[in-house]
């Protein structure tokens, strides 16, 4: 039987051990801003988009089997995750959520200050794009097809551009096409893009992208309604950040325009979807399936 937690636990020591190898020392000039990064980075966290995105690998077949070996995925892992941190920064900032609590710990602008917190953000998004312009995507693909789909993943089309919309709904009635909005672009992309980017390093067929994309997909839009029914439902204590501050602002929800037992239904059917769209994957599919399971029962 497969053994998720054992999976999760093996590849989130293998991405704390290279981010800490790769990003800059805490002494190393700029210090603040190097510690401000680090901080941000090693504050925790599931490490899920970098986790998926070398699942993504290990699913495309034989050839990939223990992914995290494959250095093209790994570094295309740890670009993401360093680009999913700058987005909670700058997502936790004054001028937007104004969050004082990130994974249980206060966020980086209460401890390091509003403008070093801007600029950890910065630093950590151009240097996912460094790391990415250091690896050529494999045949079919351009060489420049990972950094092309991090960037369109995370531009106004992309999490910019769920997050501005996110921040003009509030207050505003719930209106379902304006959530989905939210939800695809906001938060969906980016986990997109995380399977994606594992199926590309790996040099899948057309076919397989696909997959891996309407997976992507499903699962993007359950891991934020159930973020949402979170909010809603559980305590700062569980969730490691503000509960109940979606209702505070007035934020709109799935849980605000569709009501907890319809958020709880959907999620189940997104889920469902995932775990169907998986079946033309050569590879291994158990961590991929069992992550999109998992995104439906998680408490935090």
């Amino acid at each position: 039987m497969f053994d998720l937690q054992h999976y999760l636990d093996n590849n989130i020591r293998l991405i704390n051990t290279a981010l800490d190898r790769q990003l800059p020392v805490e002494t190393e000039r700029p210090a603040a801003l190097h510690k401000a990064m680090r901080y941000s980075v090693f504050s925790g966290g599931k490490r899920l988009r970098p986790i998926l995105c070398l699942a993504a690998t290990e699913a495309c077949g034989p050839a990939y089997a223990g992914g995290p070996a494959n250095n093209t995925a790994l570094t295309a892992a740890l670009a993401i995750e360093i680009l999913h941190t700058y987005t909670l920064i700058h997502d936790d900032l004054p001028s937007m959520d104004d969050d004082k609590l990130r994974r249980g710990k206060p966020t980086l602008h209460i401890v390091a200050g509003e403008a070093n917190a801007i600029l950890a953000g910065d630093a950590l998004l151009t240097l996912a794009f460094e790391w990415l312009a250091e690896v050529r995507a494999p045949s079919p693909y351009p060489p420049n097809q990972l950094s092309l789909e991090l960037a369109r993943a995370a531009g106004s089309r992309g999490v910019v551009g769920g997050q501005i919309e996110d921040l003009a709904a509030e207050g505003r009635p719930a209106d379902p096409d304006t959530v989905d909005y939210i939800h695809r672009h906001k938060t969906a992309v980016l986990l997109r893009a995380s399977v994606r980017m594992g199926g590309i390093a790996a040099g899948t067929g057309k076919k397989e992208l696909a997959a891996l994309t309407a997976y992507g997909d499903a699962i993007g839009l359950t891991f934020q309604i159930v973020d949402d029914i979170l909010n809603e439902t559980s305590t700062a204590v569980t969730l490691g950040k503000a509960a109940g501050s979606d209702r505070k602002r007035g934020k709109m929800t799935c849980v605000a325009a569709h009501g907890l037992a319809a958020a709880r239904e959907r999620a189940r059917l997104l889920t469902k979807d995932a775990v169907a769209a998986l079946q033309p994957l050569p590879g291994n599919r158990e961590p991929l399936t069992a992550l999109a399971q998992w995104m439906t029962e998680r408490t935090h």
